[in-house]
């Protein structure tokens, strides 16, 4: 089967959806580094049709302050090593972030943390796969493909709504 995309807005600018065989497989930001090339987007697919209407509806409910985890059909293609980085992505939790060299610990692979850099700046489903919750030794934001203005806006928007959940609660 030929991938499909949509194009949809969010509040981190245009965002392309692309999907294979009825699951996600990509997720780019304008002026991503690491975008796949146009043509390899496939034809336009139906905006209402799966995974798009659900994929739409959870970063809808994401940028509004009303989802910590993305429930999806993803179908993500990499080396073992990506998908081993790419799951353990997920398990960083809302509103908080490590460091490369912890999440290259937390692999078993202590002294792989530029490979787990490497790994994290292919995700191709950015926003869903949380890459942007990984900063530097020293906490600074380094290394985004969609760019460190947007690595810092997904931070400071994930910072401050889990803030106020937390004092809610």
């Amino acid at each position: 089967m030929e991938p499909t995309h949509v194009v949809v807005d969010s509040p981190v600018g245009p965002l392309t959806l692309v999907a294979l065989d009825g699951a996600l497989c990509g997720l780019y930001m304008v002026n991503q580094r690491h975008r796949p090339p146009q043509e390899s987007f496939g034809t336009p697919g139906d905006p209402t049709a799966e995974p798009f209407a659900v994929t739409t509806e959870q970063l809808t409910a994401y940028f509004a302050g009303e989802l910590t985890e993305f429930d999806l059909p993803l179908n993500l293609r990499g080396t073992p090593f990506q998908g081993r980085v790419w799951a353990a992505l997920q398990e960083i939790p809302y509103g908080e972030t490590t460091t490369y060299g912890e999440l290259a610990v937390e692999l078993g692979k202590p002294s792989a943390s530029r490979a787990v850099g490497l790994a994290n700046g292919k995700n191709p489903v950015g926003v869903i796969v949380p890459c942007h919750r990984v900063v530097g030794s020293t906490g600074s934001l380094t290394g985004y493909g969609g760019g460190l203005d947007r690595k810092r806006y997904l931070l400071d928007f994930e910072r401050k709504t889990h803030s106020v959940e937390a004092a809610l609660f």
